[in-house]
């Protein structure tokens, strides 16, 4: 029976180390190695019996593990950062494999984040048609009309990308403060998608939180908490997401 082969950024990727395009990256800088020799050509094909090497270090394959981190404020979803600022992985020093965050939180926004080593597992759930739920809750400066919250929900174009959401509603307002709560519903995750809809109809949002993706809340946690998948949760998503990518 033959070996299966499979592309080298994508045994990368599936292996925790990078995204499949910083594996692209790597390979055409001349930083992998197959069985001892430098490999710049993206289209090569690696078996479970080569060795591969990125950046001097063997590739192992790691057992998969899963986590959910409650992210706080000021933390940078990335598992290093250049201007030394806390990372997502900073918060599970005891973690061994190489984990690295499911998409990511903005700086400013707090709540729920996965993290993973298991490449194939987040590529599904970050596939745009996943459509796996993740609901936020918004405070925004200035209280939004029912009207202009179902703006959101038909979808607005801002710097030639296209954003919507698939539910808002209004969940309480002050008058006196003049300050909302509003529960979003997102199946994708653009960069700061949430923020640039709210400023785009008026409403600055002063505080954000991600408080559930898929069937997983927050449940029982402070940020900076974190605590692993159980089996059936790993299961749960990926059945979710499988069923809804055609």
């Amino acid at each position: 029976m033959m070996e299966k082969k499979e592309r080298l950024q994508k045994v990368i990727a599936n292996a925790g180390v990078t995204s499949r395009r910083k594996a692209e990256t790597l390979i055409e800088d001349g930083k992998v190695k197959v069985n001892g020799e430098v490999i710049r050509e993206l289209g090569t094909k690696v078996s479970s019996n080569d060795e591969v090497e990125v950046e001097g270090v063997p590739l192992t394959k790691e057992a998969p593990v899963y986590y959910l981190l409650y992210k706080p404020r000021g933390v940078i979803s990335s598992v290093k950062d250049d201007k030394g600022r806390k990372v997502v992985t900073d918060y599970l020093p005891e973690v061994e494999e190489r984990i690295f965050p499911i998409g990511r939180l903005d700086y400013d926004t707090s709540g729920l984040i996965l993290l993973t080593n298991d490449g194939e597992f987040a590529n599904l759930l970050m596939h745009p048609k996943h459509e796996v739920d993740k609901i936020y809750i918004a405070k925004t400066k200035g209280i939004p009309s029912k009207e202009q919250l179902l703006k959101l929900k038909q979808g607005i174009t801002l710097d030639g990308e296209y954003m919507k959401a698939v539910h808002a509603k209004l969940v309480s307002a002050d008058s006196k403060k003049n300050t909302a709560i509003i529960q979003v519903v997102l199946h994708e995750g653009k960069n700061r998608q949430i923020r640039k809809m709210f400023e785009n109809l008026g409403f600055p949002i002063d505080k954000l939180k991600r408080e559930k993706y898929g069937q997983l809340d927050l449940k029982g946690l402070n940020a900076g908490d974190c605590r692993p998948l159980k089996p059936h949760e790993v299961k749960q998503l990926r059945q979710l997401a499988e069923k809804n990518v055609k």
